[in-house]
C-alpha cells in the first residue's frame, strides 16, 4: 500500500475484491479455515481501505469505495459460515464507514454477487444451481462489473451505505 499511494496521490475509487472459501460443516471445520477466509476479507478491507480513506480525506478527494461482498452473506449457504461471515462482516463494515466519511464526499457501497461465472463456482451443479435462480442462469463477471463502474461513477452521487444484489433474482 506504501508503494500505490507514493505513486497515487489523488485515489478517487477503491473497490475490494479479496475473497477465499474453504468450505466445510461448522462443527467440522478447522480453525484455520476459518481465521484464514476471515483474515483474507475482513483484515484485507482494514489493510487496504484504511491508508485509501485517511488519503481521501485528507485530500478532501470525492471519491468512492465498492466492496465485494456475496449473496452468502444476505442468505447463509449451508458449509460456508466463515464465508458469510466474512462477507456479512464487509457489509457491516462497510456501512459503519460510509456514515463515517459521508461528510467528506466519499461514498461506500457493497455488490453482493449471487453465483457468478468464476472459478469460485467451477465444479459446482450448475444444473441443481440454477433451479434456484429465478432466471434460471449463472451471472456474468461484466454483469458484476457493471454495478460496480455505476456505484463508482458520478451517476451514483447520492448513494452511499448500500448494498446491490445481482444475483438472478435469488430472493
Amino acid at each position: 500500500m506504501d508503494d500505490i499511494l507514493a505513486r497515487h496521490k489523488n485515489i478517487r475509487v477503491l473497490v475490494n475484491n479479496a475473497g477465499i472459501t474453504a468450505d466445510g460443516l461448522l462443527m467440522m471445520m478447522r480453525e484455520e479455515d476459518w481465521d484464514k477466509v476471515i483474515q483474507t476479507t475482513l483484515k484485507g478491507f482494514y489493510n487496504v481501505t484504511k491508508p485509501v480513506i485517511k488519503r481521501m480525506a485528507k485530500n478532501r478527494t470525492r471519491g468512492s469505495v465498492v466492496s465485494i461482498s456475496s449473496v452468502s452473506a444476505l442468505v447463509g449457504n449451508r458449509g460456508q459460515a466463515n464465508y458469510a461471515v466474512a462477507k456479512a462482516g464487509l457489509i457491516a463494515a462497510s456501512r459503519a464507514l460510509a456514515s463515517e466519511v459521508a461528510r467528506f464526499g466519499i461514498r461506500v457501497n457493497v455488490v453482493a454477487p449471487g453465483l457468478i461465472d468464476t472459478e469460485m463456482i467451477k465444479g459446482a451443479p450448475l444444473h441443481k444451481i440454477k433451479e434456484i435462480i429465478p432466471m434460471a442462469r449463472i451471472g456474468r463477471p461484466e454483469e458484476v462489473a457493471k454495478v460496480v463502474r455505476f456505484l463508482c461513477s458520478d451517476d451514483a452521487s447520492y448513494i452511499t451505505g448500500q448494498v446491490i444484489s445481482v444475483n438472478g433474482g435469488m430472493f
